[in-house]
C-alpha cells in the first residue's frame, strides 16, 4: 500500500514548518555557551572563534536570495530537501571537525542549508495559505518557533559541560535529519507555478526589479526589517548593558533576555488571531516606536535600571510579534507566481540590515546604555514611517 502524503495543513506539516523556520535560530543560539569550550579546544584567540558566528549570520542573511528562485523554478519541496541535505551534512563536519578552520567552513555550509528554512516555509505558508491567511498561518509559526532561543542558550550550556561542545552538533544534526526525512514522508509540492525561467539572470533580474519598484513589497519589507531592528540592537547590547553597566549577575541575565523574548512570542500569539493585516501592522509598528522611544527617554535622563529597560523592551517585541509575521505575509501574498523570489529578497534584506545595524550598535558601545536605547527607538520609528509611509498609503 502507498503511503499517503497529510494535507498540506496538517499538523504534522505545520510542524515541520516550524522547525524548518527555526533552523537559524537553533544553529546559533544553541552553541553559544560551547564558544569558550571552542576557543580552549583549538586553542584560538577570542576573534577566530566568534568568526565561526559571524560567517554563520553574514551566510545566512545573504544566500537566503538563492533559494527563493530555485523554488520558483523547481518547486519548494526538492529545494527544502536540498537545502536540510547540506545542512545536515555540515553539521555532521562541525561534529568532527579537527580544527577551526574546519569547524568556520561546517558553519558556513550549515547557514548555507539553514536559509532554506525560512524562505521555503514562508513561500509554502503562501501557496497552501493564499495571500489573505497567511498572516495568521505565519503568526502561528513565530509563536511556536519563539520557543528555540529561550531554550537553547540553556539546552546548549547543559550539553556543552556534559558532553563537550561537539554534542551541540550532534543536536543540530539530528534536528536537520528530523526535517529531511519528515519533508520525504510528509511534504507534497505546493507550488502550482513551476516557471523554467525564474532562475534565468535576465528573468530573475526583472523579477526582482518588480518587487523593488512595488510600493506594497517595499513597504512589508521596510517595515518588518526596521522592527526586527530593533531586537539586534538589543541582542547586540543586552548583555553588556545588564550585566557589564547595571551589574546584573550572568545567570540572571539568561532571564531577563527570556522575559524579552516571551513578548515577542506574546504578540505573535495575537497575531495569530488578527484577520486584518493593516490592523495588526498599525498597532505593532506604534508598539514599536512608542515604546522604543520610551525605553530612550529614561537612559538620555541618566535613568538606567533593569525594569526602565526590560519593560519598554518587552512591549516592543510584543510590536514585533505582531509586525513580523504580517509584513511576511503582505510582501508575499501578491506575488503568488514568484513567492519563492519575494520570500527571498525580504529575508536578505531583514538579515542584511539587521546584522549591520547590530554590529554598528556594537562598535559604538561606550560604558552607557544610550547606543544600545538609541538603535532600539530609531528601529521603531523607522517601522512607523515604513508603514504609514508605504503600506498604508
Amino acid at each position: 500500500m502507498m503511503f499517503r502524503k497529510p494535507a498540506p495543513t496538517a499538523a504534522p506539516v505545520s510542524v515541520l514548518l516550524v522547525l524548518m523556520v527555526a533552523m537559524g535560530p537553533i544553529s546559533t543560539d544553541l552553541y553559544l555557551p560551547a564558544l569558550p569550550a571552542i576557543q580552549a579546544a583549538f586553542s584560538a584567540d577570542v576573534a577566530g572563534v566568534q568568526l565561526t558566528l559571524s560567517i554563520y549570520l553574514g551566510t545566512f542573511a545573504i544566500c537566503q536570495i538563492l533559494f527563493g528562485p530555485l523554488s520558483d523554478r523547481f518547486g519548494r519541496r526538492s529545494v527544502m530537501m536540498g537545502g536540510m541535505a547540506i545542512y545536515f551534512a555540515a553539521s555532521l563536519v562541525c561534529v568532527f571537525a579537527p580544527s577551526l578552520e574546519i569547524l568556520i567552513l561546517g558553519r558556513f555550509l550549515q547557514a548555507l542549508g539553514a536559509c532554506a528554512g525560512p524562505v521555503i516555509a514562508r513561500a509554502i505558508v503562501r501557496d497552501i495559505h493564499g495571500p489573505e491567511a497567511a498572516g495568521r498561518a505565519l503568526a502561528r509559526i513565530a509563536a511556536a518557533m519563539g520557543i528555540a532561543p529561550l531554550i537553547g542558550p540553556v539546552l546548549g550550556g547543559y550539553l556543552t559541560a556534559q558532553f563537550g561542545w561537539q554534542s551541540c552538533f550532534v543536536l543540530t544534526s539530528i534536528a536537520g535529519g528530523m526535517v529531511l526525512v519528515g519533508g520525504f514522508l510528509l511534504m507534497s509540492e505546493t507550488n502550482p507555478y513551476l516557471d523554467a525561467t525564474a532562475t534565468a539572470p535576465r528573468q530573475l533580474m526583472r523579477n526582482i526589479g518588480g518587487l523593488l519598484r512595488d510600493r506594497r513589497f517595499v513597504g512589508y519589507t521596510l517595515a518588518g526589517t526596521a522592527s526586527y531592528c530593533g531586537l539586534f540592537c538589543f541582542i547586540s547590547g543586552s548583555s553588556f548593558v545588564f550585566i557589564g553597566i547595571l551589574g546584573v549577575p550572568a545567570e540572571v541575565f539568561g532571564f531577563c533576555f527570556s522575559a524579552a523574548v516571551v513578548g515577542f512570542i506574546a504578540g505573535a500569539q495575537i497575531a495569530g488571531h488578527m484577520s486584518n493585516r493593516q490592523r495588526a501592522l498599525t498597532i505593532g509598528t506604534l508598539f514599536n516606536g512608542v515604546f522604543g522611544v520610551a525605553l530612550l527617554i529614561p537612559v538620555l535622563a541618566g535613568i538606567e535600571t533593569v525594569w526602565t529597560i526590560l519593560v519598554p523592551m518587552v512591549l516592543y517585541l510584543i510590536g514585533m510579534g505582531l509586525v513580523l509575521p504580517h509584513a511576511q505575509a503582505g510582501a508575499v501574498g501578491d506575488f503568488g507566481r514568484i513567492a519563492g523570489t519575494a520570500s527571498s529578497l525580504f529575508g536578505t534584506v531583514q538579515y542584511a540590515i539587521a546584522a549591520v545595524v547590530g554590529v554598528v550598535v556594537g562598535l559604538f558601545l561606550d560604558g552607557s546604555a544610550l547606543p544600545m536605547a538609541l538603535g532600539i527607538a530609531l528601529s521603531g520609528i523607522a517601522a512607523i514611517v515604513a508603514h504609514f509611509g508605504l503600506t498604508r498609503a
